[in-house]
């Protein structure tokens, strides 16, 4: 509370000055007040506004939730087709059987002529045992020289950690193919496999991997940056107490993986270094604009989730025919193998044309949206190599959030860092059409992985 001055000890002209001083603050209490009712109105329409889903916004699909359906109306009991095991290509052992009395009489069939009346597979898991070798290096003193000598380890089985290539290639396989904990993965070890490693002696072995899978991510990189198209998108993860991001840059079979801490455009310049590809394939995010020499391919489908939100919002006039027209773009985008260029280019002009009275509707933020990335809607429809969403960037981050849902991430940068490598590996051994633990092993050994005709 401000105490009022004394006014039978002020003058005129002090009278005066305070009563302006007053007004002055009584205008600038207005405009405050008016700001303060426009925040206000803006948060409760806010707050009137459709819920966030994954139908209409960039929430995944698990913070949705799917509305109970209608119960199945096909009848219990009903038969259906029958359906069985596909034979082993390759059994390890065939055990052709022949009747040797009749089912029916009794009688003696061994010598009637048989034929093969049914094949079936009988599948067992041999007992797992470890496969250990023991190394005993023997010595003495040189007759010659009288030094002492020591004989040299066969090959691959030098001094150091006790642990081979192939058992290190499984760890690797489940701690990061499969998000097992390193303490479950301990008792594993222990439990089917007949072998004590601690947690800690898993930690080294990841460690000691570290400098084969960044060499066959930088293999990766340099082949992905040959490339005349990116593709790019990013997920959060925690790194100690700190909030990073997973980075994801791919196009057809490669793709390669960072953990940084910045979501900014400082990362896709570390990664692409002096290179500038052709075209590029994100959401609007600004850190990725920009990039491509030629165009930029924005994502439809985040688009179109956009368009629903606008339309959940009550927008009944533009929003509706900004999805209806995307949804024909994409319907085209999957029908391009089989149409012609000239066909293409007469679709990417109808589609412009189309839209043009869409954004002749009465304003709104979707519209300004519009505006801005219209002449990176239709991209792709003069490259058949670009697609017209950003999936694929989605698809290939998502074992990278079941990680982190799981394992809560990482406690240290150099794991964050190895686990970017070796999901690199991984991705690219799947479009590769490589077993993921083929793709390890092959990493471990430092060989590069094959590449498909």
């Amino acid at each position: 509370m401000i105490e009022p001055p004394d006014l039978k000890s002020l003058d005129g002209a002090a009278k005066d000055a305070l009563i302006l001083a007053l007004f002055d603050r009584i205008n600038a209490l207005i405009a405050e007040n008016g700001q303060l009712k426009d925040r206000v109105a803006k948060l409760e329409a806010k707050l009137g506004g459709p819920p966030k889903t994954p139908d209409n916004s960039s929430l995944p699909p698990s913070r949705g939730q799917k509305a109970s359906g209608a119960a199945s109306s096909k009848p219990k009991g009903k038969p259906h087709a029958g359906s069985h095991r596909a034979l082993h290509p390759d059994p390890t052992r065939t055990l052709a059987v022949r009747a040797e009395r009749c089912p029916h009489c009794a009688g003696d069939v061994s010598g009637a002529t048989q034929t093969v009346c049914e094949r079936y597979d009988r599948i067992e898991l041999p007992e797992i045992k470890p496969d250990v070798t023991r190394v005993v290096l023997h010595g003495g003193i040189c007759p010659c020289c009288a030094k002492r000598f020591k004989a040299p380890p066969p090959a691959g089985l030098a001094p150091g950690s006790p642990f081979g290539p192939g058992l290190r290639a499984f760890a690797i396989y489940l701690r990061f193919a499969h998000a097992v904990s390193f303490e479950r993965l301990s008792r594993l070890m222990s439990d089917l496999l007949g072998v004590e490693i601690s947690e800690g002696a898993l930690v080294n072995m990841l460690d000691g991997s570290r400098p084969a899978f960044a060499r066959q991510a930088s293999l990766i990189r340099a082949r992905l940056l040959a490339s005349s198209i990116l593709q790019s998108d990013e997920t959060s993860v925690r790194v100690g107490t700190q909030t990073w991001w997973t980075w994801v840059f791919h196009h057809g079979d490669d793709c390669c993986f960072l953990i940084r801490p910045s979501r900014g455009k400082d990362v896709v310049a570390e990664f692409l270094g002096e290179v500038r590809p052709d075209f590029w394939v994100s959401d609007r995010l600004a850190a990725q604009i920009g990039w491509a020499g030629k165009d930029n391919q924005v994502c439809l489908a985040h688009l179109l989730r956009e368009a629903q939100y606008a339309i959940d919002a009550g927008d009944t006039i533009f929003a509706p025919a900004l999805r209806k027209l995307l949804q024909r773009a994409c319907g085209i985008g999957a029908r391009r193998a089989s149409l012609a260029d000239a066909t293409l280019r007469a679709y990417a002009y109808q589609l412009d044309a189309r839209l043009t009275p869409c954004c002749a509707a009465p304003p709104s933020m979707l519209q300004d949206v519009i505006k801005g990335c219209r002449r990176h809607l239709f991209v792709f429809l003069a490259n058949r190599a670009i697609p017209p969403t950003n999936n694929g960037s989605e698809q290939a981050l998502r074992p990278c959030v079941i990680f982190r849902k799981v394992t809560n991430c990482f406690r240290s940068e150099w794991a964050a860092r190895l686990y970017a490598d070796i999901r690199s590996v991984l991705e690219t051994a799947r479009r590769r059409s490589i077993r993921a633990i083929d793709a390890i092993r092959l990493t471990l050994d430092e060989r590069p992985l094959p590449i498909g005709p």
